[in-house]
């Protein structure tokens, strides 16, 4: 940003006649990096909406098409398949970060925090659905988005850690993990993606199972300690 910003100056100046020649030499590759940039994201963009809309094998005319480029200068814009995977990966970031707060805190009652971490969770995977499945399918070939998978996997079982740690520091170590293991896997998108396609639940429903998942573990967990 700031080299662009600087460019910009050192373009006018040169054309008010109070810079050098070799300012606005200088310009020319910046505003052809931004002119890259905007495209490339236009591209992740066009590809991303696209799998919102249901279309998880999208051609290259319809990418094109999309981003308002042509399609034989798609790819001009990337080194290769992984490093559109990149870009597609911290696209995706950006606009589910929002998204990533529980929005309770950990000294909540228990059934508060699981209904707040299943709110969480159920409108994140509403906005990175589409992306997740193609990506979970892509991932045993594409060494970049199995490590955003693994990475984004164990992102979500440290919310676990930290909203239940009052339970969890009531267990022995053993019982805590097989605890936080089963939570993670009630939790995790292939369980949203169960219940509401596979088993036809209803969001609302659907929710109402993993809430109550969640307070079973975690309450009947505790109990049998006492």
């Amino acid at each position: 940003m700031v080299r662009m910003a600087g460019a910009e100056s050192s373009a006018q100046a040169s054309l008010d006649g109070n810079g050098h020649r070799d300012d606005l030499a200088r310009a020319v590759p910046d505003g052809r990096r931004r002119r890259r940039v905007q495209n490339r994201l236009a591209v992740v963009d066009a590809l991303l909406d696209l799998y919102q809309d249901g279309n998880l094998r999208p051609g290259t005319d319809e990418i094109a098409e999309r981003a308002g480029l042509s399609p034989r200068s798609l790819f001009r814009y990337f080194d290769d398949v992984d490093d559109l995977a990149r870009a597609a990966v911290a696209r995706q970031q950006e606009r589910a970060l929002p998204l990533v707060p529980v929005g309770v805190n950990a000294d909540a009652p228990l059934r508060d925090r699981a209904k707040g971490l299943v709110e969480q969770r159920f409108r994140l995977f509403e906005v990175v659905g589409q992306s997740a499945k193609v990506w979970r399918i892509r991932s045993p070939f594409q060494p970049v988005l199995a490590e955003e998978l693994a990475q984004t996997r164990a992102f979500l079982r440290s919310q676990l850690l930290d909203l239940f740690g009052p339970e969890l520091e009531r267990m022995s170590g053993r019982k805590a993990a097989s605890v936080v293991a089963a939570a993670d896997v009630m939790t995790s998108f292939e369980s949203y993606q169960l219940l509401l396609d596979d088993q036809g639940f209803a969001m609302e429903e659907a929710m109402a199972v993993m809430v109550e998942s969640l307070v079973a573990l975690f309450g009947s967990s505790v109990r049998a300690r006492h």
